[in-house]
């Protein structure tokens, strides 16, 4: 990763950070196919294309018979590392604040080994979200649930 992890998984558990580098590892783009994308594409504006920029991807395809995006495409061959690297800030970011903001997070944490159920006394198996014994709901939080 090229991003500086504490940064967007700061206070995040340890479902919330996988869920967000799952997402992450989905939605970032690579700086080497950027750049070839540039190089060899570039008379097309394939590499706007792949940075989400589509107006000026049309923009290039609409003049692309004439050269001018060819040679404008080598020369941002030069800036693509750091355009690709600035959109996959801006996509750490954004899936990093949609994260934190879901209010209805449905992960919650196993039960600890060995822990009695509050309703009935009976062992909780690790992992269970029901009581064995008895099927009530646990929660985590406060171990019994309705």
């Amino acid at each position: 990763m090229t991003f500086t992890e504490p940064i967007y998984t700061a206070g995040m558990t340890d479902h919330q950070r996988a869920w967000f580098f799952a997402e992450y590892e989905h939605a970032r783009r690579d700086e080497a196919v950027g750049v070839l994308l540039a190089i060899f594409l570039g008379t097309f504006g394939i590499h706007h294309f792949y940075l989400r920029r589509n107006g000026l991807g049309t923009l290039y395809l609409l003049f692309s018979w004439t050269g001018i995006p060819s040679a404008l495409g080598w020369i941002e061959a030069f800036f693509m590392p750091c355009r690709v690297r600035r959109y996959n800030a801006g996509q750490a970011a954004y899936i990093s604040g949609q994260i934190r903001a879901s209010s209805s997070f449905p992960y919650q944490p196993p039960a600890a080994p060995n822990t009695p159920c509050l309703a009935c006394g009976g062992p909780i198996e690790a992992g269970a979200t029901f009581c064995s014994h008895c099927g009530i709901a646990i929660n985590q939080r406060t171990q019994l649930v309705t």
